[in-house]
């Protein structure tokens, strides 16, 4: 059985629809997926309409942005409640604060000489999208002619190192898993940062946290064994995916996991 656990749709980030997501999942011959957008679970309805009758199993996921020394942790939430109050009023909330941080952003870089704006930023993002994000300044920047790729966006204007860049600002790390936990979901740390695991994971732990995110396309093999090793040390799963966003970062299914690899996770969410 193979599967990506980590997905991205224009519910948040995303260049495909929830329902093209389930599509180029189907022609991956991929078996489980989680869609997993960015403070939202607008997206789950939708991807599990377009996947009935087929053999695609999708578990509803979220990412939760969090903020932790000026920087952005993520925790994954799987097996949530899409339809949970407080998910609701979550997104609600964090789309509301995503365009007041995206207006900071574009100001920042209008003071620096770029022209950019928000209505630039907005048309790169769709009218499907749910959120704003920095992919989608990126995408506005590459067509403004600013950068020639969104990679190149990140590297010069909008990364975390940035003058431009601004936090999400939204929970504490600690926050993010309560809420996962409180919709029912298992937390899992996205992506972890190796500078920050040693003083971070604790916290997280107490908090409820259950797993790592441990295998990932660009993760050198150190990195995964390292991050292995502290999952058994300290109790808790891994899982891994792809962080898909669209077809531009390459085709989906050619990263993949197999239930083997996180078995224990399956197994904890009752699969």
């Amino acid at each position: 059985m193979d599967l990506d656990l980590h997905l991205h749709s224009t519910a948040s980030d995303g260049t495909l629809s929830p329902g093209d997501v389930v599509a180029a999942a189907l022609a991956a011959r991929l078996d489980v997926i989680s869609l997993t957008d960015h403070d939202t679970t607008a997206g789950i309805a939708p991807a599990m309409e377009a996947a009935a009758g087929h053999p695609l199993e999708i578990i509803p996921g979220i990412e939760v942005s969090a903020t932790w020394d000026r920087g952005e942790i993520h925790v994954l939430g799987y097996f949530v409640d899409p339809s949970h109050p407080r998910m609701m009023e979550h997104g609600e909330w964090a789309g509301a604060r995503r365009i007041q941080r995206m207006q900071t952003m574009v100001d920042r870089l209008r003071e620096s000489g770029i022209e950019v704006d928000m209505e630039d930023v907005e048309e790169a993002a769709g009218a499907e999208r749910g959120s704003l994000a920095r992919p989608h300044l990126a995408r506005a920047l590459v067509e403004k002619g600013v950068v020639d790729s969104v990679y190149e966006a990140f590297d010069r204007f909008i990364g975390d190192e940035h003058e431009a860049y601004e936090p999400t600002r939204l929970l504490a790390p600690e926050a993010a898993v309560e809420l996962i936990r409180e919709v029912g979901g298992i937390a899992v740390w996205a992506h972890p940062p190796m500078d920050q695991l040693d003083a971070l994971l604790p916290r997280l732990v107490e908090a409820g946290l259950r797993g790592l995110e441990t295998y990932r396309p660009r993760n050198p093999r150190d990195r995964t064994l390292r991050l292995e090793a502290r999952a058994r040390s300290t109790g808790l799963l891994v899982t891994g995916g792809s962080d898909w966003h669209g077809p531009e970062g390459g085709e989906l299914g050619q990263f993949r996991v197999s239930a083997k690899e996180v078995s224990a996770f399956l197994e904890e969410g009752g699969m």
